[in-house]
């Protein structure tokens, strides 16, 4: 598995024993808020997002022995910077219970930034129905929000400058070894 940085002035912050560690404690951070787990979905926003959900809830099975929903929400089409976009993201299905009612939907991504694809998200949900809760896990959480928008579960807080820029490569998303880099502005 490659390890090389994705552009030259990157500075490695998390390798993927570090990834794995802050994955597996937002898993027990989870489970104590929610200890049942019986109306919990993880639901990851492509494609990184999925990833993440689909690790979180290997975690919880693995510490519980209680397999929680899996759910992807793809937010494409709700996104408030379509036009101001280079490349659209391909459209995806999004895959949810058919009855939200009752459920606490974590939401998954691996990069909070500015709080709009979360937002996204959230309007993304509203046309699948109503759950009872809407909670947000990430990997990274670089700071510079333009909506009030927190997440409950943070596998690490990774104070940028808005002109850094964040990567994050996951193995079953990019073929390369997990790794979190940041790149200063050259």
């Amino acid at each position: 598995m490659s390890t090389l940085p994705p552009s030259p002035p990157a500075v490695l912050i998390l390798d993927a024993p570090a990834i794995d560690r802050a994955l597996r404690r937002i898993a027990h951070e989870i489970i104590e808020r929610h200890p049942s787990l019986k109306d919990v979905v993880l639901a990851g926003i492509p494609s990184r997002g999925v990833e993440i959900a689909r690790r979180l809830i290997a975690f919880i099975e693995q510490i519980e022995h209680i397999r929680p929903e899996f759910g992807m929400i793809d937010v494409s089409m709700h996104r408030d910077d379509i036009r101001l976009r280079e490349r659209l993201s391909p459209v995806e299905v999004s895959q949810l219970p058919m009855d939200l009612a009752g459920k606490t939907i974590i939401l998954t991504d691996d990069v909070i930034f500015t709080g709009r694809t979360c937002r996204a998200a959230l309007d993304a949900l509203a046309s699948f129905g109503r759950p009872r809760c809407v909670q947000l896990a990430v990997l990274v959480d670089r700071g510079h929000r333009e909506l009030p928008i927190r997440p409950d579960y943070v596998g690490k807080n990774l104070p940028t400058s808005v002109k850094e820029r964040v990567y994050v490569r996951l193995q079953g998303v990019d073929e390369v070894a997990d790794s979190v880099w940041v790149s200063k502005p050259t």
